[in-house]
Parts: structure tokens; C-alpha cells; sequence
């Protein structure tokens, strides 16, 4: 190369000139061959083999390659690892799941003495809310030393014991040792404000719960559409008396005509 040739591809005076893309390819695989040669073990590698024309071939690509260094280059590139990839999911994939380890739950073996006594008060606030409230107490004298009672409303659907129906709802009241008690009760909006409240009386042993409803707004009277103008509403229907039912009906009274008279059908005599 002379000297202007080399000022030409933006090379000093003296040196050889700048290099291809070409040989920047050649000396970035060199150079990654002598680092895999110093921290990769060939005799660990489970899919390096040597031929009987010793050639190095690559069992997991089916590649061939001439030295140890070509191979180490193969290793780091984009095919090799594409095709360790692949081969980790599918062993995955066929790999055995082993199912977790159950936790065993200590079953609380205690004797149920019975269902407890209740109280149940119905309430109506006839103020402006016109709101209607049920009251719960519930009495647990042999309540477990430490346990207060827990509650929990159940829908129609949860249940088992009987027939769905989605207007009534179901509140549960637990206490050991007693049997857990329920209460059916419509399946309203529940008011969740300072009315809804529940107390524990350690002293009594009894457990209130006040449950109120939303109030539910009346449905307003649609009164009848206008009569078009012009037109004559019919006259209501006539009352039935007492000769409808086979016996004769009592005289008029004095300036009062009789009927069959003022436009309705005498009555039919009597049998």
C-alpha cells in the first residue's frame, strides 16, 4: 500500500492499513477462542466430540469444526445458544413435577354440647329513615375460657340443607364448644353505618348483633294517562245486589224509579 493509498483509508504513514470488516470478524473469533480455551473445560462439555477423522463436532448442533478454537468459537454463538435454550425448555417440560408437600391441619376435635339460646327482636325506625332492623342475641354460657363467638353471612347458593332462593340470605353465628346456629333473612342491602354493630358481654355471655336494611323506597302511583279530547270515559260498572244472588231485591224508595227503569236491566225474578 503506498502512501497515499494509506491516507486515502484514514491509516497512519507506517502501518498497514485499517483492517476489513472481514478480518475485524477473524480477530473477534481469535480472540474469544484463546478466552474460551483459558475458563472452558472441553472435558466437561457434554456435547463435545472428537470423530475417527478427527474433526470436533458439536452433538447438540451437528456441526463440524476443524480445531478446539473453532469449536470454543462455535459455542458462543448465537446458534449454539439458541439451541441450549431449546433444549433446557424441553427438558423442563418433560421433567416430572413433584407435587408440594401437604400441610397437615390439627383437626379440633372438640365435643359439641348443643345449640346455644337466641333472642331475636324485630325493629322499625319510624322515623325519616323508615328503616327495618333485626336484632340478635345469642347466649353462650359454656363458651370456650379466651373464645369470643364469630358470625358471617352465607348466601342461599353456599348452602346445602335447602332449596336455593335468591331472596333470602343466611347469618351465621360460631362458638365452641357449641353447634354453629343459622338465621334466614331476606336477602337485602345491608346498612353498614354506625346501626350495624355487634358487642360481646363476657360478664353475661351473650353476643348481640344488630343487622339493619337499607329502606327501600316505595314505588310512586303512575296515575292514569289523560283521555284524549273529546272522548267520553264509560261509565263504571253497575253494582251487583243482592237479587243476583236469587233473591229479590227491596222495594224503591219513594221517588226513586224502579229498575228497569233508569237504563240498567230488571233483575231476574227469583226461583
Amino acid at each position: 500500500m503506498s502512501f497515499m493509498d494509506a491516507r486515502e483509508h484514514g491509516s497512519k504513514p507506517g502501518s498497514g492499513g485499517a483492517a476489513s470488516a472481514q478480518n475485524e470478524a477473524i480477530d473477534r473469533r481469535e480472540r474469544l477462542r484463546r478466552l474460551a480455551l483459558e475458563t472452558i473445560d472441553l472435558a466437561k462439555d457434554p456435547y463435545f466430540m472428537r470423530n475417527h477423522l478427527g474433526q470436533y463436532e458439536c452433538r447438540l448442533c451437528l456441526t463440524l469444526h476443524n480445531n478446539e478454537g473453532n469449536y470454543l468459537a462455535h459455542t458462543q454463538g448465537k446458534r449454539h445458544q439458541q439451541n441450549l435454550a431449546k433444549r433446557a425448555a424441553w427438558e423442563a417440560q418433560d421433567k416430572p413435577t413433584v407435587p408440594a408437600p401437604q400441610r397437615r391441619t390439627t383437626v379440633n376435635k372438640t365435643v359439641k354440647i348443643g345449640r346455644p339460646g337466641y333472642r331475636v327482636t324485630k325493629q322499625f325506625d319510624s322515623g325519616t329513615a323508615q328503616q327495618r332492623s333485626l336484632l340478635f342475641q345469642v347466649e353462650y354460657p359454656e363458651i370456650e375460657e379466651g373464645a369470643q363467638p364469630r358470625h358471617r353471612f352465607m348466601s342461599s347458593f353456599e348452602q346445602r340443607k335447602e332449596t336455593t332462593d335468591r331472596k333470602y340470605q343466611y347469618l351465621l353465628f360460631n362458638a365452641a364448644p357449641y353447634e354453629v346456629i343459622a338465621f334466614k333473612v331476606p336477602n337485602l342491602e345491608v346498612d353498614k353505618s354506625d346501626k350495624f354493630f355487634t358487642h360481646w358481654d363476657p360478664d353475661a355471655k351473650i353476643f348481640s348483633l344488630q343487622l339493619p336494611f337499607k329502606a327501600v323506597a316505595a314505588p310512586k302511583a303512575v296515575p292514569p294517562p289523560p283521555a284524549p279530547p273529546g272522548a267520553v270515559r264509560p261509565p263504571p260498572p253497575p253494582m251487583l245486589g243482592n237479587y243476583g244472588l236469587g233473591m229479590a231485591p227491596p222495594p224503591p224508595p219513594p221517588g226513586v224509579m224502579p229498575p228497569g227503569m233508569n237504563g240498567f236491566p230488571p233483575p231476574p225474578p227469583p226461583q
